[in-house]
């Protein structure tokens, strides 16, 4: 069975800090390119993060990049997304996601208007709301 567990998301001031994790089972890790989504009510669900281990590369959405951090573990059962500075604007619901990897251009497509309908398989997704 294939599973994405996400760990607790959590109620942050603006300015500080917190990691995610995403534990995944069920299907190989080298498989699938594996990231991050977040939704605002309201709002379409957007990719904001991806790492592809067979490509060896991480990715990033414009407005997260040099304050997110993707990374996964050496087990390679479990990707991590560690924010930082965040700002009350980054309060959503994260979702932990993986979809079919395609080779070494796979991350750079994780941000377009398609790129939910080509994720295999979501997390249960976790709220993380940082106040101002």
């Amino acid at each position: 069975e294939v599973q994405l567990v996400e760990s607790r998301g959590g109620l942050v001031q603006a300015g500080g800090s917190l990691r995610l994790s995403c534990a995944v089972s069920g299907f190989s890790f080298e498989d699938y390119a594996i990231g991050w989504f977040r939704q605002v009510p309201g709002k379409e669900r957007e990719g904001i993060s991806c790492i592809s281990s067979s490509a060896g590369t991480t990715s990033y959405k414009d407005s997260m990049q040099g304050r997110f951090t993707i990374s996964s573990d050496n087990a390679k059962t479990t990707v991590y997304l560690q924010m930082n500075s965040l700002k009350p604007e980054d309060t959503a619901v994260y979702y932990c996601a993986a979809q079919w990897d395609l080779g070494p251009k796979t991350c750079n497509y994780w941000y377009d208007s398609l790129s939910v309908g080509r994720v295999s398989y979501w997390g249960q997704g976790t709220q993380v709301t940082v106040s101002s």
